[in-house]
């Protein structure tokens, strides 16, 4: 098929053609679709949102400015992103600026320089825990972790098991919860010990083994650097390359293969392809549906992948006025404050100053039912906490809760539970037919990360070329 223009289906419906439907436009979408156009297929992408994006979403500050309300950090080994990025026109900047850190705990603040505070870093259970965990995490391949030596043992726990069991307890629980809320939007307890451990092993590429301290770290880590104009603006500029082959608002209810292609029907209309696509979260692909079914064990796998629970709170100053106290801006926070990590998310220009925080896991189960007035006051009273009471002068407050959101519904990434990866993770990215598979959660680095989106989508329109 090359036409990418339809005739009336016999219901009344408008009926196109394309070599390949891509379903989804965040980033692993429109690198996929972005490959198979540069290698002369005809593609039509079918996005759900009245946007491009996926979990990459920019909030507008007035003047140009903008900040991220979804993903948006880059780092070292990051590189299919950063290449991307670069292809299409979007520079990057430190995320970090100058100024101490603070640290708190049961209401007592802290100032450190440095990624951890130093009392915590001496403990020596903090390099007992670093230490074992990457000891652990080293044995688990990124591309298959249920092949990793006693991949079932590690399976048949939670990560908080795991810990408890290599004598990690105390404040270096503490501080990976903190991690684990950003990074996964759960806690220690939420996710099995398998899973945890290939998180970190993916935390790296083909010649870099995965690091804690890669993947939590900020100057020379994953929170190294961010995108001038924001994130989104990465899939902004793919769907302008793609010209008018990006349809929104089409979100895909139905996905029936036969000996002659693929036929998609979503609520813009039907398509019709050789191959497909899916570049959506896999419990979401588990509720289009399927004729023939999904494989028993591919769809038991996707609805065992739901994501964690994360909401990105936004405050918005007229000036960045912690710099000038000597701060960053950044916090770790512990005994009871709704928001455990925050970060200045201010313009790469300084103006305005907006703080960014993660209300995640736990966190999130408490506070997402309350009501938003309460809910942003506990949210300006943490970030008092770190940067002082001018926190409560804001200009604009914005929340991003995407658990809340319909076609995303969690976030950040897909979270296993015990038992999934050893019982059905082979599942993952198994071609069906005429279906490939796209999206962060399915790339064997950075997974859950943006890098791990683009790759995701690179892998599926290699597949696809080669296979179709």
């Amino acid at each position: 098929m090359t036409s990418t223009h339809g005739t009336p289906a016999a219901n009344g419906r408008w009926s196109r053609e394309a070599d390949v439907v891509v379903i989804g436009a965040g980033l692993a979408g429109l690198t996929a679709a972005r490959e198979l156009v540069a290698a002369g297929k005809s593609v039509a992408v079918l996005e759900a949102r009245d946007r491009v994006g996926g979990r990459l979403l920019n909030h507008d500050l007035g003047d140009g400015r903008v900040t991220e309300i979804g993903g948006q950090f880059v780092g070292p080994t990051q590189n299919h992103i950063l290449a991307l990025a670069k292809e299409v026109g979007v520079a990057t900047y430190q995320a970090a600026v100058p100024g101490e850190r603070v640290y708190v705990h049961d209401g007592r603040a802290r100032r450190f320089s440095g990624h951890t505070p130093p009392d915590l870093f001496a403990l020596p259970d903090m390099g007992i825990a670093l230490a074992r965990i990457e000891q652990a995490a080293g044995k688990v391949p990124p591309a298959a972790p249920w092949q990793a030596p006693n991949a079932r043992d590690l399976d048949g726990m939670t990560y908080e098991t795991w810990l408890r069991k290599a004598e990690i307890t105390g404040d270096a629980v503490d501080l990976i919860n903190i991690f684990l809320n950003s990074a996964y939007g759960g806690e220690a307890r939420d996710a099995s010990a398998l899973f945890s451990l290939w998180y970190v092993s993916t935390f790296g590429d083909e010649t870099h083994p995965g690091t804690m301290e890669r993947g939590t770290g900020t100057s020379g880590g994953a929170q190294d650097s961010r995108f001038v104009g924001g994130s989104q603006l990465v899939a902004i500029r793919m769907a302008e390359e793609l010209d008018g082959r990006v349809h929104l608002s089409a979100p895909v209810r139905r996905i029936s293969q036969d000996a002659g292609g693929v036929t998609v029907i979503s609520d813009a209309g039907d398509w019709r392809a050789d191959q497909v696509i899916v570049a959506v979260p896999p419990l979401l692909a588990s509720r289009i549906v399927w004729d023939p079914l999904l494989p028993p064990q591919q769809d038991q796998l996707f609805q065992r992948l739901p994501f964690g629970t994360l909401m990105k709170c936004v405050a918005v100053y007229d000036t960045p006025f912690w710099r000038a106290e000597g701060l960053s801006g950044m916090g770790l926070l512990r005994g009871g404050s709704p928001i455990r990590e925050m970060f200045d998310n201010s313009p790469p220009d300084g103006g305005p100053g907006v703080l960014m925080g993660f209300l995640g896991g736990k966190e999130w189960r408490k506070w997402a039912h309350r009501p938003a007035g309460e809910r942003r006051g506990a949210v300006l009273r943490s970030f008092a906490q770190v940067v002082g009471e001018r926190a409560f002068d804001t200009v604009d407050y914005v929340e991003q809760d995407w658990t809340a959101e319909q076609w995303t519904q969690g976030g950040p990434t897909s979270v296993a539970a015990p038992g999934v990866l050893t019982e059905y993770g082979e599942w993952m990215g198994r071609r069906f037919g005429r279906v490939h598979w796209a999206g962060s959660e399915f790339s064997p680095y950075w997974n859950g990360f943006m890098d791990g989106a683009v790759r995701s989508g690179e892998h599926a329109a290699t597949e696809l070329l080669h296979q179709s």
